[in-house]
C-alpha cells in the first residue's frame, strides 16, 4: 500500500533523542552462557556487542530518549498534541507506555496518546500515523517513539536468537511541513510461525479447560526465511515507494534500515544499486533493537553531523508480524 495523504503537506523531523543501557554485552560475554561464539556472531551478523537493560525499563529509556528529542526540537512539552510510542515489550498490557510516557513528560491531558504494536516496522509506522492525526489536530507537534527491552523476551540458552538483540529507545519529535515531502509504504504477510513470541498469560478462569495453562513468553525465530523475507520485502517497498515519488535509487542521501543483520543490509544495498556507504549501519554495538533501531539511527547520524538539511532519506522497517514499512522524506 502506497499512502500519500495531503499532497502539499509533509513531515519534518525537528529534533531526536536516544537512550541506550549502559551494560555492553559483547560476543565473548555470550560465549560464557550458550554454546556460541565471537566469530559465528560477527560473521553471520555483523554484530560485536549490544546494549542490555540492567535495571533500565522500557519507560525510563522512552522518557530519557523523549526528552533529548523535545530538548533538541527547541519546544515546549505544552505545544505536543500526539504521542506515539512503537513497542512490543512495555511493562504493562494497558496502561500503553504513550500513556505513561504523557505522565511522566507532564503533557496536556487532551494530548492524543496510545501505541503501535508492528514489532521492527513499528517506527516508521508511527511516522505515518504521526502524520495522519496532525492533519486533524490543531497542527502543533508529535512525539514518536521507538523503545523496546527485548532482553525480558529472549530465551538465554537460545543461540540463535539471544545474541541478536538488544535494548534501548530512539524518539524524534516532528511537524507538518508543506516544503517537506513525506511518503510512506507498508504490507503485512500474517505469519506466526516465522518470528513470534506468545503472550504470558495464566488463567486461573473455573469455566475454561485452559486453566492455568501457562506459555512461555520466548521469542522464536526462523532465521533463513526471516532473512527471505526481509530482502525481498525492503526491494519491493522501497522501489514502489521510490517510484511513486519519482526519484531513482541513486538521488537517494541516507538509507536508514531497520539494524537487523549486516548482511541483510548490503543485500538490500545490492538488488537496489545504491552505493553501500549511504546505508547507515551501527548493528556492531547495538545489535537488532527492533522498533528503536530507525529512531536511534536517526539521532546517531543527526549528532555525529551526518544529516544536512534538504538530504533525501528513505527509513524502511521489516520484521515481527511479518510486517514491511518505507517512508520517503528529507531531513
Amino acid at each position: 500500500m502506497i499512502y500519500r495523504g495531503d499532497p502539499l503537506t509533509g513531515l519534518k523531523i525537528l529534533g531526536t533523542g536516544s537512550c541506550v543501557p549502559n551494560h555492553s554485552v559483547t560476543n565473548q560475554m555470550l560465549e560464557t552462557v550458550v554454546d556460541t561464539s565471537d566469530d559465528w556472531i560477527s560473521s553471520r551478523t555483523g554484530i560485536r556487542s549490544r546494549c542490555i537493560a540492567n535495571g533500565d525499563t522500557n519507560l525510563t529509556m522512552a522518557k530519557a530518549a523523549a526528552e533529548r528529542a523535545i530538548e533538541a526540537a527547541g519546544i515546549k512539552n505544552s505545544d505536543i498534541e500526539v504521542v506515539l510510542c512503537a513497542t512490543i515489550t512495555n511493562e504493562y498490557v494497558t496502561p500503553s507506555l504513550s500513556c505513561l510516557l504523557q505522565r511522566e513528560l507532564g503533557l496536556n491531558e487532551e494530548v492524543l496518546a496510545f501505541d503501535i504494536n508492528a514489532a521492527c516496522s513499528g517506527f516508521v509506522y508511527a511516522l505515518n500515523t504521526a502524520h495522519s492525526l496532525l492533519q486533524k489536530t490543531s497542527n502543533k507537534y508529535a512525539l514518536v517513539v521507538g523503545s523496546e527491552v527485548l532482553s525480558k523476551i529472549m530465551d538465554f540458552t537460545d543461540r540463535n536468537t539471544c545474541v541478536l538483540f538488544g535494548d534501548g529507545s530512539g524518539a524524534v519529535v516532528v511537524k507538518l511541513s508543506r516544503r517537506m515531502p513525506f511518503l510512506f509504504n507498508s504490507g503485512a504477510r500474517g505469519d506466526n510461525l516465522v518470528l513470534n513470541c506468545p503472550a504470558i498469560y495464566e488463567s486461573n478462569n473455573p469455566f475454561s479447560q485452559n486453566t492455568n495453562e501457562k506459555k512461555a513468553g520466548f521469542l522464536q525465530m526462523d532465521g533463513s526465511e526471516v532473512f527471505r523475507f526481509a530482502v525481498e520485502s525492503i526491494k519491493k517497498s522501497i522501489m514502489a515507494l521510490l517510484e511513486k515519488a519519482q526519484v531513482s535509487p541513486e538521488e537517494i542521501d541516507h538509507y536508514v534500515l531497520h539494524q537487523a543483520n549486516s548482511r541483510i543490509i548490503c543485500t538490500a544495498a545490492k538488488r537496489l544499486g545504491a552505493p553501500i556507504e549511504r546505508f547507515f549501519m551501527n548493528i556492531e554495538k547495538r545489535g537488532n533493537t527492533s522498533a528503536a533501531s530507525i529512531p536511534i539511527a536517526l539521532d546517531e547520524m543527526r549528532t555525529s553531523g551526518r544529516l544536512k538539511r534538504g538530504d533525501k532519506l528513505v527509513l524502511s522497517g521489516f520484521g515481527g508480524g511479518l510486517t514491511y514499512g518505507s517512508v520517503y522524506m528529507a531531513w
